[in-house]
């Protein structure tokens, strides 16, 4: 079988060098391109020491002439930037994009959110939302796979299939997530230099955090209903990681044994997702450096609400092992190639 050549734009920040790392394990990809704008002539090794004697090309600058000779463009470049690349893509080539730039169905609402104009708003239509366990069967109808955002992975997973059957009200739904650091790129640590990111938790982006617009957008498409959600992110003091607690009020012909029963079914045969027996407490640590979403249905002391606890590594799961999902679905490779930890 011929390997597919590859392309990384954005190569060397956290999420290009993980999925640096993950590709580097499928055999079924030779990565032809790194792409950087400050690093060029570096090696990809400068920023993560694992990757040192790896058979790596040098960090390039960008230029669309690479085009033809690739299948598949990964962009884990900053928002906006996927727009103008997705403009030069040639009819062989697919693009994985790990931002936002083709997440929002509406460029009006990605001005909204994003406080900057759609620069290829005709390309929206040739792009889907890609969260593998919910649109896997749509997939390969598009060129433009846009991945989901950490947050609203660890969210929509749980929660799209018990609204969808109607067993959780979706008028009163409260989720509280925290973060590593990662996820807010390499800039951060200047950025909260002034606030011990390193021993402090910091609530940020309340009521007006980006991935609102998607949560809610993959909530009406998907079930149909205007869900009232409140979504509050925290910046932990961790490298890795996302935990979502997710407040919920059951319906009175709902109960923890029927959610539990529904999501083990719903995703029988995904292997990423771990349904936990109930009232099983989670952290982090139980799925970084993994692709895996583990959830737990937990009661409350109120008989009408449950809590559900979602975990995911917001730079696999949450970003590169979803894009690398992602092109195993597309290409017919077997779903957890180049995802396998020893």
């Amino acid at each position: 079988m011929r390997k597919l050549n590859i392309l990384i734009a954005g190569s060397t920040g956290y999420m290009g060098v993980q999925l640096v790392k993950l590709l580097i394990k499928h055999k079924n990809i030779n990565i032809k391109y790194l792409c950087g704008n400050s690093s060029v002539g570096k090696k990809i090794s400068y920023y993560d020491k694992k990757l040192k004697n790896k058979n790596l090309p040098r960090i390039v600058k960008f230029n669309k002439s690479y085009l033809k000779n690739v299948d598949v463009v990964f962009s884990a470049l900053p928002n906006g930037e996927a727009q103008s690349l997705s403009k030069h893509l040639l009819p062989k080539n697919r693009l994985i994009d790990l931002a936002a730039d083709f997440r929002l169905n509406n460029p009006n609402e990605y001005k909204k959110w994003y406080k900057i104009n759609h620069q290829a708003k005709k390309n929206i239509q040739n792009s889907i939302y890609a969260l593998p366990e919910i649109n896997k069967k749509y997939l390969k109808k598009y060129r433009i796979i846009s991945c989901p955002g950490c947050y609203p992975t660890s969210i929509l997973l749980p929660l799209i299939p018990l609204l969808k059957k109607g067993l959780i009200n979706h008028n009163n739904i409260i989720i509280d997530s925290k973060s590593g650091y990662s996820g807010a790129g390499r800039g951060v640590h200047k950025k909260y230099a002034k606030k011990n990111l390193y021993e402090s938790l910091s609530a940020y982006g309340l009521a007006f955090h980006r991935h609102n617009s998607e949560i809610q957008q993959e909530f009406q498409i998907n079930t149909m209903k205007n869900v009232q959600f409140t979504f509050t992110p925290h910046l932990s003091p961790m490298f890795r990681g996302i935990l979502s607690t997710i407040y919920i009020d059951l319906k009175s012909n709902s109960s923890i044994k029927k959610i539990i029963s529904l999501l083990k079914y719903t995703y029988r045969k995904d292997q990423f997702i771990k349904i936990l027996k109930p009232n099983t407490f989670i952290s982090t640590n139980d799925v970084i450096n993994t692709n895996n979403c583990f959830i737990s249905v937990c009661k409350s002391k109120l008989k009408n609400k449950i809590i559900i606890l979602s975990a995911i590594d917001n730079l696999i799961k949450g970003g590169a092992g979803q894009a690398v999902q992602n092109l195993n679905l597309l290409y017919d490779y077997k779903i957890n190639t180049g995802l396998k930890w020893k």
